[in-house]
């Protein structure tokens, strides 16, 4: 009788064996950039593991199996299950099959998982990048037709994103236009160019810079719930809040309830996305609405697209004004 079968090593066993990240393994045996001392490091582990850098070389050398990898962050979130979709309803139209990853808006994981897209030779990939533009640079050097969706990283990758500029001025004037003057933002990772538009657009309507009303979250509901709970107990002068997204939205919802903070009487809350819930929402939600299935959709296209693609596709963002946003108390 044989033995068990034993378990293929990954480029995450590598890492742990080297004491490094997934991405400087990834960047190693792609023949990138790294101290003689990590490379030697890397490849030692690789030896050890029988996990050999040639293998990656054979992977790239052979045909593409065709198809479109697809990275996301979260597939519970709705705006990127509507992303999902989009790309899914382009890829159909096209015969091809779309293999979906989850990052959960962690670097590392996103770099484990281009590594694997690499290994396995796929042939397209669209992801919401999670990672600086350095976590791509194997995945571009092994040849990678790729595309950026929702956020770009890097000047050199095409990307379809939403008109994020537009979309927070046209929010912020409204709440200026109501009175309000302390407007805080809640941002969780990968919204730097919401968090950029947002100063940019308090600087341009003459209201004073406050950083402490840019409040970060991590990438967790929970996250979400402790940012929104923590603004609206700590900063009570705070008139006006403008989520990120859904998720952030959702949390300034939750808190706002638990903290017997009336919306809009209180607070009153424009929130990025304009899920289901928003509009069944007491009282329904004002948002900044974005395409998120045309993102995918066009996304899909560019990565079909043979010859010159445009490096960034920006879509229109609308403002639907609901009953959550009234006159400064």
């Amino acid at each position: 009788m044989s033995g068990p079968i034993s378990r293929r090593v990954t480029i995450k066993d590598v890492a742990e064996a080297a004491g490094v990240g997934v991405a400087t393994v990834s960047r190693v045996l792609s023949g990138g950039s790294a101290s003689a001392e990590t490379r030697e490091r890397v490849l030692a582990a690789a030896a050890r593991l029988d996990y050999h850098p040639s293998a990656l070389g054979r992977n790239l050398r052979r045909q593409r199996t065709g198809g479109i990898g697809l990275l996301v962050p979260d597939v519970t979130d709705t705006f990127y299950a509507r992303l999902v979709d989009g790309v899914l309803s382009c890829a159909r139209s096209y015969g091809e099959p779309v293999t979906v990853g989850v990052t959960g808006d962690d670097p590392e994981r996103e770099a484990e998982l281009i590594g694997t897209l690499i290994e396995h030779s796929m042939d397209r990939v669209i992801a919401v990048p999670s990672g600086d533009g350095e976590t791509w640079a194997p995945a571009l050097r092994s040849g990678l037709n790729l595309v950026f969706a929702d956020r770009r990283v890097r000047a050199d990758v095409p990307s379809v994103v939403a008109d994020d500029r537009s979309g927070v001025l046209t929010a912020v004037e409204y709440l200026v236009g109501l009175g309000h003057r302390k407007i805080a933002f809640l941002a969780r990772h990968g919204q730097s160019q919401r968090v950029a538009a947002f100063t940019g657009a308090i600087a341009a309507l003459g209201l004073p810079a406050d950083p402490e009303l840019v409040v970060h979250a991590r990438a967790s509901r929970d996250s979400a719930y402790a940012a929104a709970a923590g603004l609206l107990q700590h900063r009570p002068d705070v008139t006006a809040v403008l989520a990120g997204g859904n998720v952030l939205g959702e949390a300034a919802v939750l808190a706002a309830r638990e903290l017997d903070v009336r919306i809009p009487r209180d607070v009153s809350l424009v929130m990025f996305d304009d899920v289901p819930w928003a509009e069944l929402c007491s009282p329904p939600l004002t948002v900044i609405a974005q395409p998120a299935q045309d993102i995918g959709y066009r996304a899909a296209e560019l990565v079909f697209r043979q010859g010159r693609r445009p490096p960034t596709v920006t879509l229109p963002t609308e403002l639907v004004v609901r009953a959550s946003c009234g006159p400064r108390r």
